[in-house]
């Protein structure tokens, strides 16, 4: 396989076909996931609960350089995601932990995404610690057409009068090069608790994804949709097996079905953070059946991957070679506590 590539990001690969070998053209976009680790601004919000920002903790002499800091190492991940492939950061890219809309306009106006353009859709969520999920998306590559928060309903021990206050799942449809397609971002409820204590939580925040899911499927059957997030759980864990049923296999997937392509990669070991010296895969992008197909007239399904370059990695210590987070009693120097993950979508075009 070998590739070219332009300015219009298209790239070439080879296929082998009865002994001879044609060349084709395609067009690859990079969409991607980022949990961004407490990317709180500097200023106290009495309307927010922000009490849980390490800002908060530091000297307000301190804020504004570890501000400007952590939003320049954000903003450096974030244009290398798929640039080796496709010449540019992501077409679309889901955040988290994210305190408000100020701190997404901080991050794209960035020296390194400033060129690229992006806009942001955000809602303010109910989260004890006060953090969102957003979507980022280069405007000239994709055009929203319908977003919603879809609220989180749980209660502590089926008591109504005690809801326990995550995060909305955000739901947004659009054109991606005149393409429909349907994206939602998750953050779904932490193992704070141990994970068998905690795992009912997740179970509702999966079972309300799948009904987000299948609201879409029921109108249109053969709708692409990327499901993606910090999920709090593994591949092979009951939320994503049992209640999305996401399959490890592509072949195995039929109409109206997920496809995890983190599955296999969790398999070999492959994670996204590290927590007592083994290593999870709570970063996850899944797809619909319609995405997989093998007619790429028009945006399927490529290639997935973790991007885990060296400098995301812990340098030293106990925490060597872990992702390298921003805070830890203060502030590091280091980007998050989780690497990003992403997919390539790419589509035939003529040259």
């Amino acid at each position: 396989m070998k590739f070219r590539y332009s300015f219009l990001l298209i790239f070439n690969i080879c296929f082998i076909v009865l002994y001879a070998q044609e060349e084709k053209n395609y067009k690859v976009n990079t969409i991607a996931f980022y949990n961004l680790e407490n990317l709180y601004d500097t200023e106290d919000d009495t309307t927010r609960n922000d009490e849980a920002s390490p800002m908060m903790e530091m000297g307000e002499n301190l804020r504004e350089g570890v501000y400007k800091q952590k939003l320049a190492n954000m903003a450096k991940v974030i244009s290398e995601i798929g640039e080796d492939v496709t010449g540019t950061s992501p077409a679309i890219i889901g955040v988290s932990e994210i305190e408000n809309r100020k701190v997404l306009e901080d991050l794209v106006n960035q020296e390194p995404l400033l060129n690229k353009d992006y806009g942001i859709i955000q809602f303010d969520s109910p989260d004890r610690r006060g953090i969102d999920v957003a979507l980022l998306y280069q405007k000239r590559l994709f055009i929203p057409t319908n977003y919603k928060a879809h609220p989180l309903l749980i209660y502590d021990n089926n008591d109504r009068t005690r809801r326990v206050y995550t995060r909305d799942q955000l739901l947004v449809s659009g054109m991606l090069d005149g393409e429909k397609l349907h994206f939602i971002v998750n953050h779904w409820p932490s193992r704070s608790g141990g994970e068998a204590r905690s795992r009912p939580k997740r179970i509702k925040a999966a079972k309300l994804n799948k009904q987000i899911i299948d609201s879409l499927f029921s109108e249109d059957p053969y709708a692409k949709i990327i499901t993606m997030g910090d999920l709090n759980d593994d591949p092979t864990s009951p939320s994503v097996k049992e209640v999305l049923k996401a399959k490890e296999n592509r072949e195995d997937v039929k109409l109206k079905e997920l496809y995890n392509p983190m599955e296999e990669m969790y398999n070999k070991g492959i994670g996204t953070l590290a927590w007592r010296d083994s290593w999870n895969l709570f970063d996850q992008i899944i797809l619909s059946t319609e995405l997989l197909k093998k007619d790429y007239s028009s945006y399927r399904f490529y290639k997935a991957g973790v991007f885990n370059k060296s400098y995301l990695a812990n340098p030293r210590g106990r925490y060597k070679g872990y992702p390298y987070r921003s805070f830890v009693s203060g502030f590091t120097g280091g980007y998050s506590d989780h690497f990003p993950v992403y997919v390539y979508l790419i589509k035939e075009v003529s040259e």
